[in-house]
């Protein structure tokens, strides 16, 4: 069960990676759309993992790819944000969310 500064941390990071990578979405993956969907912090706050869904989702891997090598540099964007809000950066942890996908498949069946 997450306590009430998880949730307030999380809503936090979500927010501010949310802008993070809708300024930076150009160079890390042109001509898609990532949004933030979900963030979860460790109880001691030093993990964010964090559900971004990608559209469209073809090579939605290699986006993920570039996500991962871009860890440190939006991690050191989100400290110079929220520095004044959090003490310790977490560490960000990146996994796609698939649910769109889902709902496309479970849609696409239900109309044959």
């Amino acid at each position: 069960m997450e306590s009430t500064r998880q949730k307030k941390v999380a809503r936090l990071i979500q927010k501010e990676l949310a802008e993070i990578i809708l300024h930076h979405t150009a160079e890390l993956a042109p001509g898609k759309m990532i949004s933030v969907t979900t963030v979860r912090v460790s109880p001691d706050l030093a993990l964010a993992k964090t559900w971004v869904s990608i559209f469209p989702s073809d090579r939605a891997e290699e986006t993920m790819a570039v996500l991962h090598a871009g860890v440190p540099k939006i991690r050191f964007e989100l400290g110079r944000k929220v520095r004044n809000q959090l003490r310790i950066v977490p560490e960000i942890a990146f996994f796609l969310d698939d649910s769109n996908d889902y709902i496309d498949n479970i849609t696409n069946l239900l109309k044959e």
